[in-house]
């Protein structure tokens, strides 16, 4: 099973939305949301969850309020500024202190050092992993929880979850939509893949975060390629994008015009190809045309 990863390097490139036709006009694919911050290929894709799993990927602290003496050791020691004295009163002590659970990195420092035993240390929820059914075939997505930590991890869950169902259906294909930026959950989505296209637009800062993203997949020695969305909107911007490529070994696969008919599929949760046959269509087509020829 090949493994088709689709980057930008930042939000609102189009990205998802290439995915989203992509997923249209593949054959025997699995699809794979690594956004877990913000996934949103949901949307376009309407799925019905299948199955829902809780993703423990870390530990918190918590105050047992009982067992508190308010010695203020623990709001000494904790660097994240998450302890508060203002948690309950115990009987004993008018009040007591509080670990705010937004704000704790779940160290454990503050438990380690609790003369007391007054601070328990246990597995905490930190999201949620989703395997749904669409009308291209099965999703695996996620959504981590406010303010929560290992996304990377997160997404390393989706991936494996992914390439099983892949692998038992004996799928051609792992479609992912990756997280923006070059964090850890971006390093996470690359794993394994054969090749990264990254979705950019000609924009100084669209080139800036092309740029980080082909240095990553350089690292790693993962092939990529470029997709030039909205193109025509600053040619000669389109043109250096073009010459970035060629410096980098990296393949123009295609240029997708600016087209309003976008946001109007998306309004109607439907992909671009599946809204219209002409037009920006056709150019997404291409673009899924020559990955493929890449990929085989």
């Amino acid at each position: 099973m090949k493994e088709l990863v689709v980057l930008s390097g930042k939000g609102g490139t189009g990205k998802t939305s290439l995915v989203a036709s992509f997923a249209a006009l593949a054959k025997n694919a699995i699809l794979a949301d690594c956004d877990v911050d913000a996934p949103d290929l949901c949307i376009i894709l309407s799925p019905k969850m299948l199955e829902i799993k809780d993703f423990i990927g870390g530990k918190k602290a918590r105050i047992m309020h009982g067992h508190c003496t308010a010695c203020g050791k623990c709001e000494e020691l904790c660097r994240f500024d998450a302890i508060f004295y203002d948690g309950p009163g115990n009987g004993m002590q008018d009040k007591t202190f509080r670990i705010d659970q937004q704000a704790c990195e779940g160290c454990g420092v503050c438990a380690w050092f609790c003369e007391e035993h007054a601070i328990e240390f246990k597995e905490v929820v930190n999201g949620k992993l989703f395997i749904s059914n669409t009308r291209f075939g099965e999703l695996v997505h996620a959504q981590l929880g406010i303010a929560e930590e290992n996304s990377g991890k997160l997404v390393t869950l989706v991936k494996e979850k992914a390439k099983e169902i892949g692998e038992s259906k004996k799928s051609d294909l792992l479609i992912v939509d990756g997280s923006p930026g070059i964090g850890c959950p971006v390093i996470a989505s690359t794993s394994g893949a054969n090749l990264l296209l990254v979705v950019t637009e000609p924009t100084l800062s669209g080139i800036h975060d092309m740029e980080r993203v082909l240095h990553l997949g350089k690292h790693f020695n993962i092939p990529s390629a470029i997709c030039i969305n909205k193109w025509d909107l600053n040619e000669e911007m389109s043109g250096k994008i073009e010459e970035i490529a060629s410096r980098n070994g990296s393949k123009i696969v295609g240029k997708i015009k600016y087209d309003r008919v976008v946001i109007k599929a998306q309004v109607n949760k439907l992909s671009v190809v599946e809204y219209t046959d002409d037009g920006v269509a056709k150019d997404i087509k291409k673009v899924w045309s020559n990955v493929r020829t890449l990929l085989s």
